[in-house]
């Protein structure tokens, strides 16, 4: 079964200091139909203007992925965590028993585009924790990436849940084929450029939903990159 999530069905909000993309019920934005997929509980897509950002806050029993696409972010949290997120970097937070948290804009003028990802976690109480890594372009490029995973195997990031997370960068006329256990669901995010997965096509800000299938076909329809979460 395949389901596409359109980029202009998700929530939207214009704070003036943040323009917010809202693929799951978040904040003022509700869907019924779009309360969360399996432990996916949040992919926001958020453009911060320069010298703009969140102020610290706190966050309990969720596993908090940030994947910066253009500028850079800075980060501090109350672990001691604090440094820059580049693209390409992918900040891992597990908040467990609880963490705050800040994410700023340094540059004065150029904005900063992320994506911030929730999972639900499968314990509970637990300490909280942060990762940061580099996903060079090279570890993407025509190949699954895994940037998190439970086991934390292969390098990547590990989540406390039952998902694994890849990224691929893809050119025109490129395919790849991912091998679909039995029982799995599977949540594609575009990032950029347009793809045909199954044969159905989707393009920057799209997802797509797969489910009861053996195998997932992807074709590069226009260079770019996108995100598989595999899911429990």
């Amino acid at each position: 079964m395949i389901r596409v999530r359109k980029s202009g069905e998700r929530g939207y909000d214009d704070k003036g200091w943040l323009q917010t993309y809202h693929a799951f019920s978040f904040d003022d934005y509700y869907d019924p139909d779009y309360l969360d997929y399996r432990a996916l509980r949040v992919i926001n897509e958020d453009i911060v203007k320069g010298g703009k950002g969140f102020s610290l806050h706190t966050h309990k029993e969720v596993e908090i992925l940030t994947l910066v696409l253009e500028g850079s972010l800075e980060h501090q949290d109350t672990l001691g965590g604090s440094g820059l997120v580049m693209p390409g970097d992918v900040l891992c937070m597990s908040a467990g028993t609880g963490v705050a948290h800040s994410e700023h804009n340094l540059s004065p003028d150029l904005p900063v585009h992320f994506l911030q990802i929730w999972l639900q976690p499968d314990q509970h109480n637990l300490e909280p924790s942060y990762q940061q890594k580099t996903f060079s372009g090279a570890a993407k490029w025509g190949r699954w990436c895994l940037m998190a995973s439970r086991n934390g195997r292969d390098g990547s990031l590990r989540v406390h849940q039952d998902v694994e997370l890849y990224a691929t960068l893809l050119e025109k006329g490129d395919a790849l084929r991912y091998e679909a256990l039995l029982d799995r669901y599977f949540w594609f995010q575009i990032l950029s450029g347009k793809f045909s997965i199954q044969g159905t096509p989707v393009e920057r800000g799209d997802a797509l939903i797969a489910e009861e299938e053996s195998v997932l076909d992807v074709h590069c329809l226009e260079p770019g990159e996108l995100l598989l979460f595999d899911l429990a």
